[in-house]
């Protein structure tokens, strides 16, 4: 009997194209296969869900199971949080700082509260903690002996996250060989460990790549090892993490330095502190570069400087003022020196006879500074030399002084054409100190007697050329850093500057008006912290210098 005979008599009849009845049976069973496919792997997805959470279910009940039976279960694990709300103010402990920590303690019990900078498990029995506080690292190490610690113990350590801050507190021991990954040449035995404050298992930069110098990325890349490399914005943009590198806790508190010696210096040669405003209704500095706003409907601006407010304060006879705070500058300037907003270190003072007065006070007090620095704080610069290779500011006991026309001849002579009675650029300041330092041996040096046209309205002329000015700038390293000069305390003559310089008089009217009662001749000087920092240690941007950057395009964090 043949194939056709056995096909029922009800079956339909075949389609008229067997090519189109076989695309369309493909289609659908692709159709299908793709379905079941999707249906399969989400099925399989789901299983591998449970699994998961089943074993995570097991390994906590393992944990906790080890924990419960543990004796020594006080000696370790996360802090909870009543512990941390300044419950008992008698049980502050006897803390010691990792800095402190030296061969002197040999067997003697400490307690140290730090970060877990890294955590290395070697086996059940025994893990390895370097703690770091504040630049200061120690070694921690925890093994597993009857009755003191723990195998959960071990492992408690061996699953901290990094970063998190913890409590130590254990025997200090001397090894015998040297510890090359930290600063103190001691070890801690530990005996307890608690965490009390865990940081994220997944940290959006580390701290060992932010630390990192371009040096030891380039070895790297050459000996064909790709390191991680964090550029400026990332940095920025995660500043907490970023400020834990050793390089920038050095900056910070050679920063803090930098203000301390300031304030110090000028208190001890008569000086007065003072806050002024910065809110004020009209531009300190005269020009665009200002922050508008709304002042309970009048129009205000922020301070370009306190520079107005320091000259009432002479007016006002304190004598000799200074002033650190905020400076807002609302260029749009997007170099590697300039800022929105910086601190400003302002100096004002009364002049006997000669604007070399103020120039006096510069040189003195910066040379003060930078040999408190080099002989105090060895150790910081170091830490940014570490990261951030530089040669050591190069200065004379008695400061070098220029005249702006014989700097413009030097540059002339170099084969530079600059124009006699503008403004030195950025290109021509860096030559000049490349100059300088060639033919005086310095990178700190003073240019004065500056074009008149280039200067504030309240600079007060060169009484034998009106062309140019009583007025002063500070280079280190071939960048501007302060400028000076003696001001106009004249309240005719200082309306018409103003005038000139396109500055309304009624906004600036109280101004002007302080100095009709009888003003002192007077000058000072103005710089920005952060550049100060930033030159003396050879960086190549401001913004390294600056705790949270405000720059035209950062706002954040």
């Amino acid at each position: 009997m043949s194939s056709e005979s056995e096909t029922p008599s009800s079956a339909p009849p075949p389609p008229a194209s067997q090519p189109d009845q076989q695309a369309l049976q493909d289609d659908e069973s692709k159709s299908v296969s793709k379905k079941a496919a999707k249906k399969e792997a989400a099925k399989l997805e789901k299983q591998r869900r449970r699994q998961q959470e089943a074993a995570a279910s097991i390994a906590a009940a393992a944990l906790n199971l080890s924990v419960e039976d543990d004796t020594l279960a006080a000696n370790y694990g996360d802090v909870p949080l009543p512990e941390l709300q300044s419950k008992d103010p008698a049980d502050i402990g006897n803390w010691m700082e990792v800095g402190a920590l030296s061969e002197a303690l040999k067997d003697q019990r400490v307690l140290v509260r730090g970060r877990a900078q890294t955590i290395r498990s070697v086996s059940k029995n025994m893990a390895f903690v370097v703690v770091r506080e504040r630049g200061y690292t120690v070694q921690c190490v925890v093994t597993a002996t009857p009755d003191v610690v723990s195998r959960p113990m071990v492992k408690y350590v061996s699953g901290l996250s990094r970063e998190s801050i913890v409590d130590v507190e254990g025997i200090v021991s001397v090894p015998k060989d040297a510890i090359k990954g930290a600063t103190q040449q001691v070890e801690i035995q530990v005996r307890k460990l608690y965490c009390v404050n865990k940081a994220l298992p997944s940290l959006p930069i580390n701290v060992e790549d932010a630390a990192r110098s371009e040096v030891e990325i380039e070895k790297a890349l050459q000996a064909g090892e790709q390191l991680v490399r964090v550029n400026q914005d990332t940095r920025l943009n995660f500043r907490v993490l970023d400020m834990r590198t050793p390089a920038n806790q050095a900056i910070f508190r050679i920063q803090c330095q930098v203000g301390t010696i300031f304030r110090q210096f000028l208190l001890s040669e008569g000086f007065v502190e003072i806050h002024t405003p910065k809110l004020i209704a009209g531009s300190s500095e005269g020009g665009a570069a200002v922050f508008r706003l709304d002042y309970k409907g009048q129009p205000a601006c922020l301070a370009q400087s306190p520079q107005l407010h320091k000259q009432m304060a002479i007016c006002g006879d304190f004598g000799r003022v200074f002033e650190i705070g905020p400076v807002f500058r609302a260029e749009d300037s997007y170099t590697h020196r300039h800022l929105c907003e910086f601190t400003g270190l302002d100096v004002e003072m009364e002049i006997k006879q000669h604007y070399f007065e103020v120039m006096n006070i510069v040189d003195r007090l910066f040379v003060a500074m930078f040999d408190s620095l080099n002989k105090n704080f060895e150790k910081e610069l170091e830490a940014v030399r570490t990261q951030y290779p530089f040669e050591p500011l190069k200065y004379l006991r008695n400061t070098l002084r220029l005249t702006f026309e014989e700097g413009i001849q030097m540059l002339k002579d170099a084969g530079v054409e600059v124009d006699p009675l503008g403004d030195l650029n950025t290109e021509s300041e860096r030559k000049l100190g490349q100059l300088v330092l060639e033919k005086y041996g310095t990178e700190f040096y003073i240019l004065h007697r500056y074009p008149l046209a280039v200067r504030p309205f309240y600079t007060m002329p060169c009484y034998d050329n009106p062309a140019y000015s009583n007025s002063f700038d500070v280079f280190i390293r071939g960048e501007e850093i302060i400028s000076g000069a003696q001001r106009v305390h004249v309240p005719e003559f200082l309306a018409e500057c103003a005038e000139a310089c396109g500055i309304d008089v009624k906004t600036i009217s109280t101004y002007i008006d302080s100095f009709r009662y009888g003003a002192p001749p007077h000058g000072g000087f103005g710089v920005g912290l952060e550049r100060v920092v930033m030159l003396f240690c050879g960086l190549n941007n401001i913004r390294k210098t600056s705790l949270f950057p405000r720059d035209p395009l950062r706002l954040a964090p």
